[in-house]
């Protein structure tokens, strides 16, 4: 691993821009980055976890990139120390990216803009009800609002008709025309520079595993496919490192062949040479739509917090791990006596905007009892 490019022994080098030497079976890849921003607390841990209702002989373990960092957790700061190095090699004064009214890469990038002084504006998507309302304080929007992001509101039926990348642009020229220099970032982050953020991670899994006592060799890994960066940056850095682990995604929006066909063009556009079919497999988890759960998996996401203390999110995890156990019930030959990766993108924050729901299945407290007989005395019980 290049010096230039070494996270042990962290030291002050949080927030600081770094040149960028690429792991040697990824060197042939076009273009290449030259700089990365340290934004994320990184190696993030790998860890047994004991999912009840497991096949025989299987081994399940997690990366928790949920503890990526706190403001920033999650996959998209992976992505985002990529693409902020550019943003400030281009000399950018501001970051316009996209996404749902509770996306956690908009709280993301909102925190890293501010961490290097630059000014940000999310375009978030939202129902036509409440396009025109104040979007309040909820989950992600508490953090990007106390970031000082400039909040605008799109319409879900607006959305669908005009497209993100029009609408980026829109306000891109509109910033121009006021003398800023803004610098889009699309949906997820999940372009060709940010699948650099999962070519890396796959390095930094390899390193962990030569590290791990048991040399554990992981058959596969399982990860939640939201917007086709990451799934596209794991499988190019799987199948082309000493990993070779198989990938399986689980789309929570849009449908597998959309996946596919997107992952190719971000494969592409570094000249990988690779067809996303020959290296990702995915499978359709988004349920009732995005962003919407239905009772049996906000069951499952309370249910494996209870056994391991794990909290997954509603959004992307929670429904890959649903979709994964589902498909183990369904399946136990496929899935039987393999050590299995599963990769934690983050999202906690989206859980508050599900409190409603989550409300009658959470029903786990009671008024103390305190028996009369115990002493009481004015005045003892010091109230700090």
């Amino acid at each position: 691993m290049s010096s230039s490019f070494s996270r042990s022994g962290m030291g002050f080098e949080f927030l600081t821009k770094k040149a960028y030497t690429p792991p040697s079976w990824a060197s042939h890849l076009h273009p290449l980055p030259s700089h990365v921003f340290s934004l994320g607390h990184l190696p993030t841990p790998i860890h047994r976890w004991e999912l009840p209702n497991l096949p025989t002989n299987t081994e399940l373990w997690i990366k928790r990139d949920d503890l990526s960092g706190m403001q920033l957790s999650g996959n998209k700061v992976r992505k985002l120390e990529f693409l902020m190095a550019d943003a400030v090699a281009q000399g950018a004064d501001s970051i316009i990216t996209i996404g749902g009214i509770q996306s956690n890469h908009c709280r993301a990038t909102a925190v890293a803009a501010k961490y290097l002084n630059l000014d940000c504006f999310l375009i978030l998507r939202t129902s036509n009800l409440l396009v025109d309302r104040d979007p309040g304080l909820t989950g992600n929007l508490l953090v990007e609002r106390l970031a000082g992001a400039h909040i605008h509101l799109i319409s879900k039926e607006e959305y669908s008709k005009i497209g993100s990348v029009t609408l980026t642009n829109v306000l891109k020229e509109k910033l121009i025309k006021e003398g800023r220099r803004p610098y889009v970032i699309p949906v997820g982050g999940s372009n060709s520079l940010g699948t650099w953020g999962y070519i890396e991670a796959v390095r930094e899994i390899e390193q962990q595993i030569q590290r791990g006592a048991d040399n554990t060799k992981f058959d596969d890994i399982v990860v939640a496919c939201g917007s086709g960066g990451t799934i596209a940056g794991l499988s190019l850095g799987s199948s082309l490192s000493t990993l070779k682990a198989n990938v399986h995604a689980f789309s929570v929006c849009d449908d597998p062949d959309y996946f596919h066909n997107f992952a190719q063009g971000l494969l592409d556009g570094l000249d990988a040479g690779v067809n996303s079919r020959d290296i990702v497999h995915i499978q359709n988890a988004k349920g009732l739509g995005y962003a919407m759960n239905t009772s049996e998996e906000l069951n499952f996401v309370k249910d494996v917090a209870a056994a391991t203390g794990v909290i997954l999110d509603p959004v992307y995890s929670g429904k890959a791990a649903y979709a994964m156990v589902k498909d183990m019930l369904e399946n136990p030959k496929k899935w039987e006596g393999r050590k299995i990766l599963f990769v934690h993108t983050g999202g906690l924050l989206g859980l508050y905007d599900k409190v409603d729901q989550l409300a009658s299945i959470v029903g786990n407290w009671q008024r103390m009892d305190v028996n009369e007989s115990v002493p009481r005395q004015d005045g003892i019980g010091k109230m700090f």
